[in-house]
């Protein structure tokens, strides 16, 4: 297969959520394959089960919003669709990072033994600074209110 044969799109299924919560798996799975058609010219088009079944993961009701997908077509003439599979970066750039990361600690411990310090001097400051709370003044309706159960209360 050329590399015209294959390629790699991210389709957006956004549109899927104004569909009915019923039909909204399906009409995603339309969704891939009008896309499909349109962007691989060909009406032949077969969805993997792996495709099928990142759709239908989380029930009818919510599918994905956006789905990344690998489209080759095939000696036979149809387009097979399924879900892309990135290849993973080799591990040589791992023991740099470690390198770094045991001098980032070093600096780490040093620093939290001098914030520790300033810290402390705020917290006292912050508790003199509070100010007693004030007492509530009740309004008038909540007086009249309280008038009228006590004449209820004298009168029975």
């Amino acid at each position: 297969m050329s590399q015209e044969a294959e390629r790699v799109y991210t389709i957006n299924l956004g549109k899927v959520w104004l569909s009915p919560n019923n039909q909204r798996a399906k009409r995603a799975i339309n969704m891939i394959r009008e896309f499909t058609e349109h962007h691989m010219k060909t009406g032949q088009v077969k969805i993997d089960q792996d495709l099928s079944k990142a759709v239908w993961n989380q029930g009818i009701r919510s599918p994905p919003r956006k789905i990344r997908v690998k489209m080759a077509k095939t000696d036979d003439g149809y387009v097979m669709v399924s879900p892309y599979e990135e290849e993973k970066k080799a591990e040589a750039p791992k023991p740099k990072k470690e390198e770094k990361a045991d001098t980032k600690v070093e600096k780490v411990e040093a620093k939290p033994v001098v914030k520790t310090e300033e810290k402390k001097p705020k917290a006292e400051k912050k508790v003199e600074e509070k100010k007693p709370k004030k007492e509530k003044v009740p309004s008038k309706k909540s007086v009249k209110k309280a008038a009228k159960k006590e004449a209820k209360k004298s009168s029975k």
